[in-house]
């Protein structure tokens, strides 16, 4: 059952909102949200204010490992950013407004684009762990949707489009910045469905045959939440594992974990290339940041 929003809602946000921008001198232009095992973006970072998810009013605490839990503000390849150390899920039993707050927060601080990023199983079979997908589209088989409820009209319509979820430009400027890197590049569609079990095989090859390149519990909420406020998204996957079913072997977290940290230095690099196209795109200034 979903929880009706709270009517305090925006002046929970706008309370956020006036701590970060109290605690940094970074007026960030992108948001990032980093997913497990994959924060080691945010160490990358300069001139970084770092700020604990409890220090945040209302800002929901992640409790699963490899989500260190931090907002950490900072110049990254010359751009101004607010990077996410960890996000929360439904499966942790929040509520779909509690997930995608902190998404809300970052648009009233300033943030233009989202780029999100997340550990996911591999459904298409031509991908291997440690692979890196570009998303392009996504499925929303959560059973929930961030934006069910009283419009927040100051953030955005009642109903609004998701044909570009994922901003066109931006996944060119993906492509260009993984060619520049030599890295091989997967693309496809992103599924999220609640968890925290792993899906079954039965339910892999349902995936498959509706679209779905990688499945995940995460990601889709922030996107839906970040398209109705007007931000461009771009989106990430790090094939972690193969699905259920594809190998004969168990699923578990801790090969999660480990292959985020094998692809940590292709990720950071796609990500920097990612940031530097989206200034030039933007023609935002240069900060000057030495990455």
């Amino acid at each position: 059952m979903t929880a009706a929003l709270p009517s305090d809602l925006i002046a929970r946000l706008e309370a956020a909102r006036e701590h970060i921008a109290a605690s940094t001198s970074i007026q960030p232009r992108v948001g990032l949200i980093l997913g497990s095992g994959l924060g080691a973006m945010a160490e990358t970072v300069e001139k970084a204010s770092v700020i604990p998810y409890e220090a945040i009013p209302g800002w929901p605490v992640s409790t699963v490992e490899g989500h260190a839990g931090r907002l950490v503000l900072g110049v990254n390849n010359g751009v101004p950013v607010a990077i996410m150390q960890g996000r929360v899920h439904l499966y942790e039993g929040y509520q779909p407004w509690e997930i995608v707050y902190p998404t809300r927060v970052l648009g009233l601080l300033g943030c233009e684009t989202l780029v999100v990023t997340n550990a996911a199983g591999a459904v298409n079979e031509a991908y291997a762990p440690g692979d890196l997908m570009l998303i392009t589209d996504q499925l929303n088989l959560q059973g929930a949707n961030p934006c069910v409820g009283p419009n927040l009209d100051s953030l955005g319509p009642r109903f609004f489009d998701m044909t570009y979820a994922y901003y066109p430009r931006y996944l060119e400027i993906t492509r260009m910045a993984a060619l520049e890197q030599s890295l091989t590049l997967r693309e496809g569609v992103y599924a999220a469905l609640s968890g925290p079990s792993y899906e079954t095989p039965a339910e892999i090859r349902m995936l498959r045959t509706q679209g779905a390149d990688a499945v995940g519990m995460s990601t889709v909420p922030e996107v839906i939440a970040a398209n109705h406020m007007g931000l461009k998204v771009a989106g990430i996957s790090c094939m972690t594992n193969m699905a259920a079913g594809i190998l004969d072997a168990p699923l578990d977290h801790h090969e999660v974990m480990a292959t985020g940290e094998r692809v940590r230095d292709d990720l950071i690099g796609l990500l920097g290339g990612l940031l530097r196209g989206i200034r030039e795109h933007e023609d935002w200034p240069d900060l000057g940041d030495s990455h």
